[in-house]
């Protein structure tokens, strides 16, 4: 009996394997996601990216803006008017008399010096724009991040469902021997009972893991924006490649300096305060006079009512056709301390985004020693709960031989059992855990 009982474990779990490799060979073909695939579609389809890139747009048009500033502006206007009553005639002297006079204006200003203003504005859009671009990248970092720790959850949800399936096929087999052995009038029926309790708690965790698999799918297809009622599956996680886990040969000050250099959430807080440090001078402009061109073409006709002799509308807008040329200086003297609260502005946001920046950098250099250390904590497990499970297994074994010798009780055998299904669930959950860790400081050492 305790040999059948033991092969029957054995099937339960080849089965088991066989199962989980036919899902995923037939997963493949009904299309079922890799984590690649998963942050590929989540960092182009995710919300949060796709208003970064609207950002980007924004500063794009800045640009754009800021280089139209050098171009000159041009002007048309047209007026008429009516007068009634006592006026001042052309004579210089007042009469009673209704008067029209239609007036037609084209002008045009170029700024040929604005206090370096114009300039200061394009290097200030191209540092923005710079930052919305490296920003963008950082939203997709921080989207992929997610991303990974879902998929893992998700995969660690199905091995988990997995060993509460295999525990529950033991249950089974267990029930059915104790009823044999009941009806043959060999144990009390609270032995019975006990069994039928114990695979009862073990549907239980079966239907806990499923919901837990099911939720886990739904968060990450949530992430990556799936429309709702989508077919939805994962494959096994490929840790075939060589680069896989690679950065966990680095120290993680080697880690570190490349994300100094790489890592697109401190380069986008870098230019962030590059652009910052821009925009002084830009507010420091004010202090600076400008000087522009103006020119002009205009004519007007007049018309005066009560007998007096007009000329055409043609000839009086030749003859009053007149053109001008102007220059204008400004130079301020006294702006009501308006630039010197713009320049103490614009420090105050540089010290801001250098504080930023200084604050992404060290929320990267703690993100990477917190998973370096958890890495190597996970390792630590994963070889001692492996070891575990396999004892644990050993020690099942044995007293199920015992158990079915009559040298071991229920209880005792139900023990066991429990310990060799924690160890298993124990196992799991390390792997997991250094494989994402694993994942995460290959993510910072990405050049």
């Amino acid at each position: 009996m305790a040999s059948h009982i033991i092969i029957a474990m054995k099937r339960s779990v080849l089965a088991a394997i066989a199962l989980a490799a036919v899902c995923s060979a037939s997963a493949q073909t009904d299309g079922a996601w890799s984590l690649d695939s998963c942050i590929s579609y989540a960092t182009t389809h995710n919300i949060t990216v796709r208003q970064s890139r609207l950002q980007q747009v924004n500063d794009e048009i800045g640009v754009t803006s800021a280089k139209d500033a050098f171009l000159p502006t041009l002007h048309g206007s047209a007026s008429q008017s009516w007068a009634f009553g006592r006026g001042l005639t052309a004579d210089n002297t007042y009469a009673n008399r209704n008067t029209s006079s239609t007036g037609l204006n084209v002008g045009m200003s170029l700024p040929i010096f604005q206090g370096l203003r114009a300039l200061r504005n394009l290097d200030y859009a191209k540092a923005e724009l710079a930052t919305a671009l490296e920003q963008t990248e950082a939203t997709r970092d921080n989207v992929e991040l997610r991303v990974i720790s879902y998929y893992l959850q998700t995969l660690l949800s199905r091995e988990l469902l997995t060993v509460a399936r295999n525990q529950l096929a033991l249950s089974r087999l267990e029930l059915s021997r104790r009823t044999e052995l009941f009806e043959a009038g060999k144990i009390p029926e609270l032995d019975l009972v006990e069994a039928r309790s114990q695979m009862a708690q073990d549907e239980m965790s079966v239907v806990s893991c499923e919901s837990d698999e099911k939720l886990s799918l739904l968060n990450l297809s949530q992430l990556l924006e799936l429309p709702a009622g989508t077919p939805f599956d994962v494959m096994p996680l490929d840790t075939t490649s060589v680069a896989f886990g690679s950065a966990f040969a680095m120290t993680p000050d080697e880690i570190y300096g490349i994300a100094l250099e790489h890592n697109h959430s401190i380069r986008a807080a870098a230019l962030s305060a590059a652009a910052a440090r821009k925009s002084i001078k830009v507010a420091q402009s004010g202090y600076i006079p400008t000087l522009s061109f103006s020119a002009g073409l205009g004519t007007n006709y007049y018309h005066s009512g009560g007998g007096f002799a007009n000329e055409s509308f043609s000839s009086q807008m030749r003859h009053n056709f007149s053109q001008s040329l102007g220059f204008s200086l400004s130079v301020p003297i006294f702006d009501a301390f308006s630039t010197r609260n713009s320049v103490r502005r614009a420090k105050a946001s540089a010290l801001a985004a250098d504080l930023s920046l200084e604050s992404t950098r060290l929320d990267v250099e703690n993100a990477i020693n917190q998973a370096y250390a958890q890495a190597t904590t996970a390792r630590a497990k994963e070889i001692s709960s492996r070891s575990a499970a396999s004892h644990a297994e050993a020690a099942l074994a044995a007293v199920t031989e015992k158990y079915n010798a009559g040298r071991a009780t229920p209880t005792e055998w139900e023990s066991a059992k429990t310990t060799a299904t924690r160890a298993q669930a124990d196992a799991v959950q390390a792997r997991y855990e250094y494989l994402l860790r694993l994942r995460v400081l290959d993510f910072y050492a990405r050049r």
